[in-house]
């Protein structure tokens, strides 16, 4: 009886909030602490979360210092080393996507594959050398989606640069060479430009290939690839990443007015789309069961490493949340519902498939929440949704501080489960102490030594308790 009162309570409170911020409202727009400071209801709402403090506790010792301890890490060790990495359309993903099916089953969860289309490229034998002025291998990684060379592969004089801008200038200089970009890591976000885009920006100018400096601050010889994209109307030619050292030596080579020569050989190709899987496992709801909050991380990786920290942990730790959820003996009021999406690194080609196929329940979606950026340490949950909605995850968050992760902040991020937030769908993702993880990011070194047991049961915990609390509090998030 008690619960029922707090509900409506905040319930009534939800609604007249919005009316306080709606668009035709003559009065500024107020956000929810400054609106009801002082009201029952918001008291209401904060005591309904914080009487989750106990669980919470139950979930945070399960995981940390339980029973479960170390368990997301053996799990993943047991899975990576068993499959290795998995690009997209391989025969490694399917068997994942397989092993991933059986083991959640074993562990008691419900489990379906939802069928989808996705992009099959093979990358085959590769190889870059620098002829002139002296020889020397270069260490290379194609990119997905390049063409291959001719056969006889292709040898030609180099061009470097430092920037788009700079390409644009010396254009006239760049028919028939391999362009080189040697731009400096700025931030993922816009250096990355260079890899998707290199190809075509060259191409526009004459080069027949081009060698992207890989995107990452820190190297040890160490190339990184990822998906780049062909502009409609450019002619293709082949592209690959090269290591930072490598695009220095030619950069200092240029600036000595020393002629570079690189032969290039690439049997990289695209296959018809592949059949595949999202992979789904539930804890269905006791009270609502068609009302859901997901749960995520990506199955497939690039054909480099182990894919341990893109996205491995990010899948383990989803099956953990509802695993120790299960351990504990809770059911929510909503279902719980992990997803493992294939095809991300192509562009989020799996989740597009599976928002398209599930959209029309789009309001009965409570929470989306995706972790791929690595399982270190969890510093914040990063959350999008309205300002009522991020009043209650503020409360929520607050069960955190056994493993001081009270710190709630803007911008939910996540390929996968963007398509849910640009429809209006509240998202939060993970805030890790990832300064290392563009050091390991698609490339040899993403393997289980990057991982760390402590760590992912601490990631693991929050987003349980996150999950559980949202899914089982007597209203959805507001939109």
């Amino acid at each position: 009886m008690e619960c029922e009162g707090r509900s409506s309570l905040f319930l009534s409170f939800l609604m007249s909030l919005s009316m306080m911020s709606s668009p035709g409202s003559c009065r500024p727009q107020a956000t929810w602490s400054e609106a009801a400071s002082n009201d029952s209801a918001w008291s209401a709402m904060a005591a309904e979360v914080q009487g989750y403090a106990d669980v919470a506790k139950q979930i945070i010792d399960l995981a940390v210092m339980g029973a479960a301890q170390n368990r997301s890490y053996r799990r993943l060790a047991d899975f990576t080393d068993t499959i290795g990495n998995r690009v997209s359309g391989s025969h490694s993903l399917e068997m994942a996507i397989n092993y991933m099916h059986k083991a959640m089953t074993q562990d008691g969860l419900d489990v379906h594959l939802e069928a989808v289309k996705i992009p099959h490229w093979v990358r085959g034998k590769e190889s870059a050398e620098m002829v002139e002025p002296r020889a020397k291998n270069l260490a290379m990684l194609g990119l997905g989606s390049s063409i291959g060379t001719p056969p006889e592969g292709i040898q030609a004089e180099v061009l470097v640069v430092q920037s788009f801008e700079e390409l644009k200038r010396r254009g006239s200089e760049a028919a028939g060479r391999i362009v080189v970009f040697n731009q400096p890591f700025v931030s993922y976000m816009e250096t990355v430009d260079y890899r998707a885009y290199g190809a075509s920006e060259a191409a526009k100018v004459g080069a027949v290939a081009a060698l992207i400096r890989s995107i990452t601050p820190f190297s040890i010889n160490s190339p990184h690839t990822g998906w780049q994209d062909y502009q409609d109307g450019v002619k293709r030619i082949p592209s690959a990443c090269i290591t930072v050292e490598d695009a220095e030596l030619m950069s200092r080579m240029a600036q000595r007015g020393e002629k570079i020569v690189v032969k290039l050989n690439m049997e990289a190709k695209t296959l018809p789309d592949a059949d595949s899987f999202n992979t789904v496992a539930e804890i269905k709801g006791w009270q609502h069961p068609e009302q859901v909050v997901l749960l995520s991380g990506h199955l497939d990786s690039w054909d480099v490493g182990q894919g341990a920290m893109d996205d491995g942990g990010g899948a383990m730790v989803s099956w953990e949340a509802l695993s120790l959820i299960k351990d504990l003996g809770l059911r929510p009021r909503r279902t719980l519902r992990t997803v493992l999406w294939t095809a991300e690194e192509q562009g989020g080609v799996g989740a597009q498939q599976y928002f398209d196929r599930h959209k029309v329940n789009l309001s009965n979606f409570d929470l989306v929440m995706e972790s791929d950026m690595g399982t270190f340490a969890p510093k914040a949950l990063q959350f999008t949704g309205s300002d009522a909605a991020r009043e209650v995850m503020e409360q929520v968050v607050k069960l955190l501080a056994r493993i001081n992760t009270t710190k709630l902040e803007a911008d939910g991020e996540g390929t996968d489960i963007s398509p849910w937030m640009k429809a209006g769908v509240p998202g939060a993702s993970l805030h890790v102490a990832d300064s290392r993880y563009f050091w390991f990011h698609h490339s040899e070194g993403d393997t289980m030594t990057v991982q760390d047991p402590g760590e992912m049961d601490l990631c693991s915990a929050l987003w349980a308790v996150v999950a559980y609390v949202v899914a089982d509090l007597q209203d959805m998030l507001p939109r």
